[in-house]
């Protein structure tokens, strides 16, 4: 314990005191300063970019949540869906308006070769099929008769025509 003998070594043991507070409260202050300088809102891509994810999530989810609905030709609802009322259904869910029929849905958007985003739309066997990227490898798709909304590889189904981005 530190015992003060005099009133002068009292008022300097006060003014360190008071010296050391205020050198803490200058670095509590520099610290947020700094903490609030390194955050910077986000630029108009970042904002883009997250409403570009969040409609692509919206999408797959869409035609994901479709699964074991049976394919019924001309289809474009819960009781039945076509592969391209599949996609024109989950598309819908979003705010977009497609054509139900896959050489007029392959017109739209712009075209995408290879490096696949999920929402992307692959046409096959000379624009007679549609599926929807969902991600690592896989499309979801209403096959044909007799079938039901699934998932399938795209190294196993082949005869992939072409593939377009919608959302961009």
């Amino acid at each position: 314990m530190l015992v003060v003998h005099s009133s002068r070594a009292a008022a300097v043991l006060r003014s360190t005191a008071f010296v050391v507070s205020l050198v803490a409260v200058a670095l509590v202050a520099a610290v947020h300063a700094k903490r609030a300088e390194a955050y910077s809102a986000p630029t108009a891509w970042q904002l883009k970019h997250h409403r570009v994810l969040k409609r692509e999530r919206s999408v797959v989810r869409a035609a994901l949540k479709q699964r074991g609905i049976p394919y019924r030709w001309g289809g474009a609802s819960r009781a039945g869906f076509d592969c391209s009322g599949l996609v024109l259904y989950a598309y819908r869910t979003i705010g977009m308006s497609l054509p139900h029929y896959t050489v007029s849905q392959f017109q739209l958007g712009r075209a995408v070769h290879g490096r696949f985003k999920p929402g992307d739309l692959l046409f096959f066997h000379g624009l007679r099929h549609v599926g929807m990227y969902v991600g690592h490898g896989m499309f979801v798709h209403a096959p044909h008769t007799g079938t039901r909304v699934s998932i399938a590889s795209l190294a196993s189904y082949g005869g992939l025509d072409g593939a377009r981005r919608l959302i961009h």
